[in-house]
């Protein structure tokens, strides 16, 4: 099976709309590092949960506002990822997604 994976930016996303309906043309399911994407038509994410990530740096903020150097501060990476799977797209698309992937799932839209 192939697939389209589709980079985080600024340009790709505002135009997630039309990617989607393109790959839905071409029966081909999109992968994406956001949730908010699949709701707008893809098959999958995985990625960084920004919320945690948000949350996380305003403990950073917190520490440099009471007097800790930045530089002092270790250099942290995202801990937490988040995976959303449309069943409704998997659907359409005839993609059968295993019980093992389904139940790793953070999200699932139907």
């Amino acid at each position: 099976m192939q697939a389209i994976i589709v980079p985080g930016n600024g340009l790709l996303n505002t135009g997630q709309k039309r990617i989607a309906a393109l790959a839905m043309a071409l029966r081909l399911p999109l992968i994406h590092t956001s949730p908010e994407n699949v709701a707008a038509g893809g098959f999958a994410s995985y990625g960084v949960d920004i919320p945690d990530n948000y949350r996380r740096t305003a403990t950073y903020i917190d520490k440099i506002l009471k007097g800790a150097a930045p530089g002092n501060l270790p250099i942290e990476f995202p801990t937490k990822l988040l995976l959303v799977i449309n069943l409704k797209i998997a659907k359409t698309l005839g993609i059968v997604v295993p019980p093992s992937l389904l139940n790793r799932a953070d999200e699932l839209i139907e």
